[in-house]
């Protein structure tokens, strides 16, 4: 068994917002998977159950808001015995341009409350994540507003891109059980220092 975790808030209020990535992904996988989620009140989460070839697969939305979904994942795995590294969490990351993938094994949260409380609640940093780019907050934003806020038409787009490459990434993952070959297939390259400059100079 396999679980994917997307992180976001519940409730049509926060539906497509930056903080939302997470759920936009699990979501994407449910309609390809032709899975159908169910409040489970045991786990606090939307869960939907699909099959991928022989890989029985779990699409998780922690209802308890962005900071505590560590208790959600936790009592999901913990009833389901799921080992770590059979879990991915996807979120968003404001450090990274919209429209930008990063997948990693193990790290930091860099931030992302949500991730943080996973890795408290699970007591590993050991956690394969997906993160989606939203972009960078404006000087003149509160943090909190910027993660709730939505896409600029213009970012749409390119944030629709990354939730297309994130799912596929995803799903890469549970077919052919290999974290390293989805992470060299879809992470976006890092720009080089002097294109970084040339951008933003």
């Amino acid at each position: 068994m396999k679980v994917v975790v997307g992180l976001g808030n519940p409730g049509p209020k926060y539906a497509s917002t930056r903080h939302n990535a997470g759920f936009a992904v699990v979501l994407e996988l449910a309609r390809r998977w032709n899975a159908e989620g169910r409040n489970d009140a045991r786990f606090n989460a939307m869960v939907a159950e699909a099959r991928v070839g022989p890989v029985k697969v779990l699409l998780v939305q922690p209802l308890t808001f962005m900071n505590l979904s560590g208790r959600a994942v936790q009592s999901l795995v913990n009833f389901y015995k799921v080992p770590v590294d059979e879990v991915v969490v996807i979120s968003d990351d404001v450090d990274l341009p919209v429209g930008s993938l990063r997948m990693r094994k193990t790290g930091s949260s860099g931030g992302q409350k949500g991730l943080q409380s996973i890795i408290e609640h699970l007591g590993t940093s050991d956690i394969r994540r997906i993160r989606l780019g939203v972009g960078a907050r404006p000087p003149e934003w509160q943090m909190e507003d910027w993660v709730l806020s939505r896409f600029y038409p213009e970012e749409q787009p390119e944030f629709d891109k990354a939730v297309v490459a994130a799912a596929d990434a995803t799903d890469l993952w549970v077919r052919r059980n290999d974290f390293d070959l989805a992470m060299n297939r879809f992470n976006t390259p890092r720009k080089r220092p002097e294109e970084e400059s040339s951008t933003t100079g």
